[in-house]
């Protein structure tokens, strides 16, 4: 028993990172994670000649199912749906941070939402996780045309809605501390110079609390919803620097409460695209205890 728990927790970081990029959700992961748990402990491992790729399997397998439903439960969310924020303590952390940086993204998962299940399993797998054709075919129960056709698509999708710009974190850091500062002061002016005129807001509040149904397109129509928020006496936000899925972002506070999270995409200038997860559901197990989300400093570029 000792051997089986050991070589499940050996490949659990893993497992984690493949149904949390599959799910968008760490409460949904950790479901997955547990039913393939049970159904680990139930199997004969022994037998096995490849404990992770039986692993990986189940947890693909697990996570497209849950997938497929929630896709048939969200055409009932009310505005955008975005995943559920990781704070900086999560354990879900890659080898390096340009990795977490460039897969684990607010940005990134939400591109993932537009492929269909099977196109983000054999992309997930092909490549982020780096497993060759074989291996996603016998993991999807499909043939390898048919997984070189999902990967392929999926691709294509992803190429055309992904951030084709490469920043390092320095950049990053200094458009966001400066967007911040812009949206703090009310500013419009300011706000607006320091978005891209073809900027993109999406929020995600659940119909739990107010945002905006719909993403905005275009720097002034962003620069006065800030504006207006920011001059609004009965929305006091405070705000703060912050670290969410591996980047440096904002969270926001009300009467000391997590109100939400603001990542940003950006080309190194100005702010390309603003994601807000308002949701309060998303924001529950979201540790921000200023110890654990630390700020998003120099020190860390």
């Amino acid at each position: 028993m000792t051997n089986v728990a050991h070589t499940f927790d050996q490949h659990r970081q893993r497992l984690t990172g493949i149904a949390y990029r599959m799910l968008g959700s760490r409460a949904d992961a950790d479901d997955v994670l547990q039913d393939a748990w049970l159904r680990w402990h139930e199997s004969a491992p022994d037998d096995l000649r490849s404990a992770e790729a039986w692993l990986v399997t189940t947890v693909t397998r697990l996570s497209l199912d849950r997938l497929r439903a929630r896709k048939a439960e969200t055409r009932h969310y009310v505005g955008p749906w975005l995943p559920e924020p990781l704070d900086a303590a999560d354990p879900i952390t890659p080898e390096s941070r340009l990795e977490l940086a460039d897969n684990l993204s607010i940005a990134f998962i939400a591109v993932l939402e537009r492929l269909t299940p099977d196109e983000r399993a054999a992309f997930l797998l092909r490549e982020v996780f780096d497993y060759d054709y074989p291996e996603v075919a016998k993991m999807l129960e499909r043939n390898e045309a048919a997984c070189r056709q999902l990967v392929h698509r999926a691709k294509a999708r992803v190429g055309e809605d992904r951030p084709r710009f490469t920043v390092d974190r320095a950049a990053h850091l200094r458009v966001l501390r400066a967007f911040m500062a812009a949206a703090q002061s009310g500013r419009r002016d300011d706000i607006e110079s320091l978005l891209a005129e073809d900027a993109i807001a999406v929020s995600d509040g659940g119909g739990k609390t107010w945002a905006t149904i719909k993403p905005l397109q275009g720097a002034a129509r962003i620069a006065w919803l800030y504006y207006a928020v920011a001059r609004n006496p009965d929305i006091r936000l405070e705000w703060r620097e912050g670290i969410v899925n591996g980047e440096p972002a904002i969270l926001r506070f009300r009467e000391g409460a997590l109100h939400s999270t603001l990542s940003i995409v950006t080309d190194g200038e100005r702010v390309v695209a603003l994601y807000g997860v308002l949701n309060p559901d998303k924001l529950a197990d979201f540790n921000a205890d200023p110890a654990v989300t630390g700020a998003a400093s120099d020190a860390s570029c």
